[in-house]
């Protein structure tokens, strides 16, 4: 499964892993949605469902990682290194566009790979 994040005429593609959280927000796709930075590392937005983070696996977080932080129900867009953290799953890598997550802001589109990624 493939995530397309579009954004001021530039996409970001993520390789989502196979677990439930991940099928969970693939679900709830297509979305346009608020991005929001957080920290010096990392950009956020809130899927409209909670995920079932219960088979994902513990982010070891880095730049391209796309992970869910369970008691937010935030999902987080890393562009620089964090590392572990309580609560934090990963949902996927990034494959292509890993240059254009840091400059991310406001409304983005959010689509799977059947749907055209357009902003």
């Amino acid at each position: 499964m493939r995530v397309y994040v579009t954004s001021n005429g530039n996409t970001i593609v993520y390789g989502l892993n196979g677990s439930q959280a991940a099928k969970d927000l693939y679900a709830q796709l297509s979305l346009t949605i608020e991005v929001e930075d957080y920290s010096t590392n990392e950009k956020i937005f809130y899927p409209p469902g909670k995920l079932d983070a219960s088979d994902a696996p513990v982010a070891d977080a880095g730049k391209g990682t796309l992970a869910y932080y369970a008691p937010w129900g935030d999902v987080v867009m890393f562009y620089d290194h964090f590392g572990k953290g309580s609560s934090l799953y990963e949902l996927g890598t990034v494959i292509s566009g890993e240059e254009f997550i840091e400059a991310l802001s406001g409304s983005v589109l959010i689509t799977g790979e059947n749907e055209t990624a357009q902003e």
